[in-house]
């Protein structure tokens, strides 16, 4: 049997001891992983030091290094997204719908575990405590499948959380890493449909759409993000320039970051007068002729731009004459993720939340706060930019099934 088909039998033979697993022993364990997660802080971060090191070596940006760096902070963060999936009621066994039909038969629609759930992301270690806090608690055994950059730390937080598991009985193979990062280990995961029964990637574009081209299990794509702000002709610029500024350079590396800005035209040399003040030149602009004639640009933007995912202090710009332009442009370009109004028009703004084709939409607020931690469902398992069956940051009700039961006394039909 071939390396990853063991990895998928295991999980599968897993999947049941999940099943049958008390809400409160689920919490009791990850309780512990997170108190063993804070424990080891120390071997965490020697670990990550070694993919920094290894990353620098190959020229690794700074965006991605800042995405795949491991600090106290963080792991606290870490820690915390655990404790907050221990706080969330367990949505296994909820009982989401059914009735009494006429011939007397009771039908129940209750919530189920998917059974495995498959990670495949990029260098973020925070994805594998996430994934395996949320997949755990929604009663779902999981398989990870890090990027080669993250190697040593995601070792090390497996690690930890299998040692945690076996404490509490033969429950370690709840979470498996995929150890060999190769290709040709990953293409083989996307097609392990006799054990795995969805398939989640969590990164940039080309990740997400190797998945979806090669997968032959179930996907929901996530994490696509060319979020955009539109500045409408009554925003109060303070306000806009604030805005801006933080979806775009707080984290410029994360999918929920702005990738591009919409400006109304009567307001645009004014905007753009206070963003090149606050900014200075720390992030480039690629703007069409308007903007080039309101502050500097790297270049005249094409579709090409205007479709792209920078992830880097980066963005492209557009001056509108409307409303409905900057609608129809973020219909165009947008990934469904993420997308702003700033706006005083209380008319303006409903038509932006209701025409625009997006999981989250916005008004006067930053994009940074699509997260499933910011929205209160503990941490998140990723962003859908899908409409089936989940939209969204995803937590543990969208990692879940569900399953009719049906009770009679005899009926049969005619």
């Amino acid at each position: 049997m071939e390396y990853i088909e063991i990895l998928g039998q295991n999980a599968k033979n897993a999947a049941p001891l999940l099943t049958k697993m008390s809400a409160g022993l689920k919490n009791d364990v990850l309780s512990q992983i997170a108190k063993d997660l804070s424990e080891n802080k120390e071997a965490i971060i020697a670990a990550n030091n070694l993919d920094i090191e290894n990353a620098k070596k190959n020229g690794m940006s700074e965006s991605l290094l800042d995405r795949l760096t491991l600090t106290e902070k963080r792991i606290d963060a870490m820690v915390e997204g655990v404790e907050k999936v221990v706080s969330l009621d367990d949505p296994i066994g909820e009982v989401i719908g059914g009735g009494e039909l006429k011939n007397g038969i009771r039908l129940v629609k209750k919530r189920v575990p998917i059974g495995v759930i498959g990670i495949i992301f990029e260098s973020r270690p925070n994805v594998t405590v996430d994934a395996m806090a949320l997949c755990f608690k929604a009663g779902s055994a999981v398989i990870l499948r890090g990027g080669s950059d993250a190697i040593n730390s995601n070792k090390a937080l497996v690690n930890i959380m299998r040692n945690t598991l076996s404490k509490f009985g033969e429950y370690e193979n709840c979470v498996q890493l995929v150890e060999d990062t190769t290709h040709e280990t990953a293409e083989k995961l996307m097609r392990l449909n006799k054990y795995v029964d969805l398939l989640i990637p969590r990164g940039g574009g080309r990740l997400i759409h190797t998945v979806i081209e090669k997968a032959t299990i179930p996907v929901i794509q996530t994490g696509e993000g060319n979020c955009h702000v539109y500045v409408d002709e009554s925003a109060d610029l303070d306000m806009a320039v604030n805005i801006v500024n933080n979806a775009k350079t707080q984290r410029p590396s994360v999918c929920n970051a702005i990738e591009s800005i919409l400006v109304h035209e009567s307001i645009a040399e004014a905007f753009f007068k206070k963003l090149d003040e606050l900014w200075k030149g720390k992030v480039k602009i690629i703007g069409d002729e308007q903007t080039a004639k309101c502050v500097n640009v790297e270049k005249i933007a094409d579709d090409n731009d205007y479709a792209t995912e920078f992830l880097d202090l980066k963005l492209s710009s557009k001056v509108v004459k409307n409303v409905d332009e900057a609608i129809a442009h973020i219909n165009k370009f947008g990934t469904g993720h993420s997308e702003c109004i700033v706006t005083k028009s209380l008319e303006n703004a409903e038509k932006f939340q209701r025409e625009i084709d997006a999981a989250a939409v916005y008004v006067n607020v930053s994009t940074r706060f699509t997260d499933g931690f910011e929205f209160g469902l503990g941490a998140e398992i990723g962003i859908s930019t899908q409409k089936l069956h989940a939209r969204g940051p995803m937590g543990l009700k969208e990692l879940t099934s569900y399953k009719y039961l049906i009770n009679g006394n005899g009926q049969v039909r005619g």
